[in-house]
């Protein structure tokens, strides 16, 4: 069972990425913001963070940063999600693993997830 950080501002939205991620039997950490994500990783470190792009506080670029910056939280995938599209957010973006357009496919968050936890589905050794 992964840990999964799901970083939002929106509360729908952060309720249904959590619903569906405990639905694939991983536990859900949630955070408003940026440097609320930064204070829950202080306590518990996530196996994967989704993250909205665009958030008040802390935003998604700033919270990729902040983990960029850390040798001990570089290597915490994280998924970026926004309304903008992808090459919007790599022009200001970078170091994040995964992107996904708002409004996304339920299945395409699963199915990213789980290509970047290896225990939920992805390949167990990083080399395959």
């Amino acid at each position: 069972m992964a840990v999964v950080l799901v970083v939002d501002d929106e509360v729908g939205i952060a309720t249904l990425l959590e619903d569906v991620l405990q639905d694939e039997g991983h536990r859900v950490l949630t955070a408003s913001n940026g440097r609320q994500a930064l204070d829950r990783i202080a306590t518990e470190r996530p196996d994967l963070i989704l993250s909205d792009f665009m958030m008040p506080v802390m935003d998604g670029a700033a919270l990729v940063s902040a983990l960029s910056a850390s040798p001990d939280l570089t290597d915490i995938p994280v998924i970026l999600m926004s309304s903008l599209p992808e090459a919007a957010i790599a022009e200001r973006c970078n170091g994040h693993a995964a992107f996904l357009r708002k409004p996304f496919n339920i299945f395409d968050v699963v199915e990213t997830v789980a290509k970047l936890i290896p225990d939920a589905g992805g390949p167990a050794d990083p080399e395959q």
